[in-house]
């Protein structure tokens, strides 16, 4: 198993291109299951959890080639509709080809979904309101089974709690539904918004779209023609490089980013004292010769992002002063707490909040990843740390964050990836 050895930067500069972002690249996936044509993808990021959602489609009879950012895929010959357990096990999104492949085929069968074990992200809420829209719904044997013979029909679906994944396979299955279905307390992260706006460039007709109530006019199981489209920047990989500049007291530029996806991130890194200059695709932060402390509440999309969460914790061990953070979203996102402190971080947790302690001095040691954004908070924490520190389990990092190695050497970090 491959592990980062990561030793104390002298200072990071430089420009880090943000790739596509993998949680609107994997929806998007899924949704080309409503298509009739052959789709093609660009600014994909290479991913594990590209690749693996990708080798679902195919196991199910897609046709993918997936070279240099860029996938063409053909679900024309998809000839079995059941995700089978092997696959769905390693990431919680395959539960996004649910919603298309019951919208079109009218049955499926999906496996209880796997992934991050940061807490509990049921799937009651799309089977719920699949059954609003007609389905039949039973779950045996670890499997989703799900019916709709005569196609779903439109209806008007509430929400109890904002969900994402739950919003995705809404909005896909309400694409190919018969009439108008009305999702209220829909998400709005730009995501979500991008693949409202890919479907309805496809021929849906959807309204209030970056809204919380959207309204899908279905097609009654007419196939879309689904023209090439470019996935875009991962707002979560661009906060990642800008806590790592900021920790480090250094001046990176961002290209190809979106700043209006990260103005909760770029609110609070300017509240801790650090410049920030942006215009439409570029973000460049300047050093800051001391941290404020922060408060931090992570909320749903336009609030601060859950995704963030970890690396922010990393970054306030150097502010001066109390920092808190209180979880919304998820009861079990702290995990990374404990690497923290491993490596001098002053945290204490109550509930559902850590309040830390800077500026404190860390010292590197080993420590282990637990879940995908905990172990880039890792990273950013070891870019200040004295002496070496090694970063175990780093599979999690390869799920969402493309070429990390490569993209932090280039702006000066000491990081390797060794065999253990």
């Amino acid at each position: 198993m491959d592990y980062f050895k990561v030793s104390k930067a002298d200072g990071l500069n430089g420009i880090v291109k943000i790739s596509g972002a993998k949680n609107a690249s994997l929806p998007l996936i899924a949704m080309t299951l409503l298509a009739k044509n052959s789709v093609t993808i660009n600014n994909l990021p290479e991913v594990v959890d590209i690749k693996t959602l990708l080798k679902l489609l195919e196991n199910l009879g897609a046709k993918t080639v997936l070279k240099n950012g860029s996938a063409t895929i053909d679900t024309s010959s998809v000839n079995d509709t059941k995700a089978t357990y092997d696959i769905v096990k390693t990431m919680r999104a395959s539960i996004l080809v649910l919603g298309p492949l019951l919208a079109r085929f009218g049955r499926c069968e999906v496996s209880l979904p796997g992934g991050c074990a940061i807490g509990q992200r049921p799937i009651d809420l799309h089977l719920k309101a699949l059954e609003q829209m007609g389905a039949t719904i039973t779950i045996e044997s670890g499997y989703v089974r799900a019916e709709a013979p005569d196609g779903l029909v439109g209806t008007h679906i509430v929400f109890d709690k904002v969900t994402v994944t739950g919003s995705a396979n809404i909005i896909t299955a309400a694409s190919l539904a018969r009439g108008k279905t009305i999702i209220t307390n829909a998400a709005r992260e730009p995501e979500v918004v991008q693949l409202c706006e890919i479907l309805r460039l496809s021929g849906v007709s959807i309204d209030g779209i970056g809204t919380a109530e959207l309204t899908i006019y279905g097609t009654d199981r007419r196939l879309l023609c689904i023209e090439p489209f470019e996935i875009i920047p991962d707002r979560i990989e661009a906060g990642t490089y800008l806590c790592a500049a900021a920790i480090s007291r250094s001046k990176i530029t961002l290209k190809k980013v979106r700043a209006d996806h990260l103005e909760s991130v770029l609110s609070k890194l300017m509240q801790m004292g650090i410049k920030i200059e942006h215009d439409s695709d570029t973000i460049t932060i300047y050093p800051s010769k001391s941290l404020n402390p922060v408060d931090i509440i992570t909320q749903e999309y336009p609030g601060f992002p859950t995704d963030m969460q970890a690396q922010f914790m990393a970054l306030c061990t150097q502010a001066d002063g109390v920092s808190t953070i209180e979880e919304r979203l998820f009861e079990n996102r702290f995990m990374h707490v404990s690497e923290l402190q491993r490596l001098g971080a002053k945290i204490t947790l109550k509930g559902n909040s850590a309040t830390i302690e800077g500026s404190c001095q860390l010292h590197g040691c080993d420590v282990m990843a637990t879940d995908l954004r905990a172990s880039s908070a890792l990273v950013i924490a070891a870019l200040v740390a004295s002496g070496q520190t090694d970063i175990h389990r780093i599979y999690h990092l390869e799920r969402g964050y493309e070429r990390l190695v490569e993209k932090f050497k280039n702006i000066g970090a000491n990081i390797e990836r060794l065999k253990e």
